[in-house]
């Protein structure tokens, strides 16, 4: 079984809030693909990293997961890309990571 995470940002890159209704169609998708879905909207994260010029980043996220037995990378390659498009980004984390059921 695989955690599959999905890290979206709050703000373009200007500053403005994106508006619910892409997390609520990105909630809606993951749920009925995966048939259920958990989104953490209430206390976003703060990521942190290094752009190409040396320079310190940051972005505030809501982290969306998903519980599946297999990853399908082409369907995540291809729904990353759907996400980088929809929020303007250059690249969306996804991550999965191999997890146990107690």
């Amino acid at each position: 079984m695989h955690l599959v995470e999905l890290f979206l940002p709050l703000r373009d890159n200007s500053g403005a809030a994106f508006p619910k209704a892409l997390y609520d169609s990105v909630r809606a998708e993951l749920a009925d693909v995966f048939g259920g879905v958990t989104a953490f909207t209430r206390a976003p994260a703060s990521g942190l990293w290094e752009d190409d010029e040396g320079e310190v980043q940051r972005d505030d996220v809501v982290l969306f997961e998903v519980m599946v037995d297999n990853v399908d990378h082409a369907w995540w390659r291809n729904y990353r890309g759907t996400l980088e498009q929809r929020f303007d980004q250059d690249e969306v984390l996804v991550r999965a990571t191999a997890v146990e059921r107690l």
